[in-house]
């Protein structure tokens, strides 16, 4: 209050020393002077404003602008507080699902590499069957064309044999050969 006061005495001093008439003398104080009739009329106008609490009122509308911007900036510091926590939060997540990207990474490569010689393991073993089952299919070719040469030379030798026989024996003792033949079978079977 003391400070509007002052600045109220300081204003109506202004325009008294703007005159053109000593503040000091006898004629500045005579209604006559406008400057003296202004200067009245400012200090009643104070003065009215003073009565009615104008200052009070201004004094009160500035603190509760002063307490509503520091409760923004309290509301503000506190966002921006949860806001870094936040963050913190996010970058903690961050570099967990980080870590768990790169663990997964490093599963799928060991689960590859595991595939891979498991891969090479299995055609390893493929070609060994393989293998086996073509020296099985050689080795039978091979003895069933042995054995195709020697019924050939069985069948060569039989033939040969019979013609030589057929020459050299006479039909009697053909006859006599297939009937003991015959009777060799016959003793035998029963």
């Amino acid at each position: 209050m003391k400070r509007i006061a002052l600045f109220a005495l300081v204003m109506t001093a202004g325009p008294a020393a703007a005159a053109s008439k000593n503040p000091f003398s006898a004629e500045f104080y005579s209604l006559t002077n406008t400057d003296f009739i202004v200067s009245i009329a400012f200090l009643l106008f104070l003065g009215i404003l003073w009565y009615f609490g104008v200052p009070k009122l201004l004094a009160k509308l500035l603190d509760d602008r002063a307490e509503s911007i520091r409760s923004e900036l309290n509301e503000a510091r506190a966002l921006r507080e949860e806001a870094q926590a936040l963050l913190a939060t996010y970058e903690r997540k961050q570099k967990d699902v980080q870590s768990q990207a790169d663990a997964i990474v490093e599963n799928a490569k060991a689960d590859a590499e595991a595939a891979a010689e498991q891969a090479k393991a299995d055609i390893a073993k493929s070609v060994e069957r393989r293998l086996a089952a073509a020296s099985e299919q050689i080795a039978s070719a091979e003895a069933a064309a042995v054995k195709e040469v020697r019924d050939r030379a069985v069948s060569v030798a039989v033939s040969a044999a019979a013609q030589i026989m057929a020459k050299s024996m006479s039909s009697a003792e053909a006859n006599k050969l297939i009937d003991a033949g015959i009777a060799e079978v016959e003793a035998k079977l029963h």
